[in-house]
């Protein structure tokens, strides 16, 4: 098997688009024995097809993806891994959740307060950007619209960038991205506010096609821990403290976020 591995979902910057590559390096070198016995071989590559198709590819060995998606439309159709431990706030044991923040020039001081402004949203099928904050707004809406407008604008940092050009008011942003942000991209975080924070999920998946036998997932469990515990500097930049061996029942709370929401008649994000 032609294998291909890619880690895209916090590649804020060039440099840490770059350290994550160096971080799927260090894991081929180590899963060389096992590919070489098998007479397969790894490509690290940048997806040339949207993110939904390139988690479906059979030859999948690696990869990151949300959990939203996970449970959604990748339910039954890719592996688990393992969920990377973040040594941000909100990330222990392997969790996270999302900061929510206003312009600062909205003047709000509680999600309570946005009632009425303008949201911002990644994608329909983010965790952190919509699921997350759809939660936090049901039980303020009363089952009934609670901003006055709501763009969805395709990544967190072009969220952050539609409150600063004043085309939005509020946005749900991964505690991840946001801590990237803040160290990498400090422009994006002036001119905003942090107002509060979601309720924690568990933290986005690493995972591999259904093709991948029992002894490669171990062995990518295996290469994944050894490098992170002999890549200190690495880890440091990607803010990684180690991985968790996560069962998949756990991301079924994903879906209990979805439902809740839907019970307090907000089904979608509005």
């Amino acid at each position: 098997m032609n294998w291909v591995a890619a880690l895209p979902m916090y590649n804020v910057t060039p440099a840490l688009a770059h350290d994550w590559r160096a971080l799927l390096d260090h894991v081929h070198r180590r899963l060389r024995p096992w590919l070489e016995a098998r007479g397969d071989t790894l490509a690290i590559v940048d997806p040339a097809t949207s993110l939904d198709e390139f988690w479906l590819r059979e030859n999948l060995l690696l990869s990151q993806t949300c959990g939203y998606p996970l449970v959604k439309a990748l339910a039954g159709r890719v592996q688990l891994v393992a969920t990377p431990v973040f040594s941000v706030d909100g990330c222990a044991g392997g969790d996270y959740r999302s900061v929510l923040v206003a312009r600062t020039a909205a003047g709000v001081t509680s999600l309570a307060a946005c009632r009425g402004l303008r949201a911002a949203f990644n994608n329909p099928d983010s965790n952190s950007g919509m699921n997350l904050l759809r939660s936090a707004v049901a039980p303020l809406a009363g089952g009934r619209p609670f901003f006055a407008s709501v763009i969805e604008t395709g990544g967190h940092l072009a969220s952050l960038q539609v409150l600063l050009d004043d085309r939005a008011d509020i946005a749900a942003i991964d505690c991840v991205t946001f801590a990237f942000v803040l160290d990498k991209l400090a422009h994006l975080g002036r001119g905003v506010v942090e107002i509060g924070a979601t309720r924690s999920a568990p933290g986005l998946p690493l995972i591999a096609s259904k093709r991948v036998p029992p002894d490669g997932i171990e062995a990518l469990a295996i290469a994944l821990a050894d490098t992170i515990a002999e890549d200190r500097p690495l880890a440091k930049r990607l803010k990684l403290d180690g991985f968790a061996n996560r069962p998949l029942d756990d991301y079924a709370s994903i879906l209990d976020i979805e439902t809740d929401a839907v019970k307090r008649g907000y089904p979608r994000l509005a």
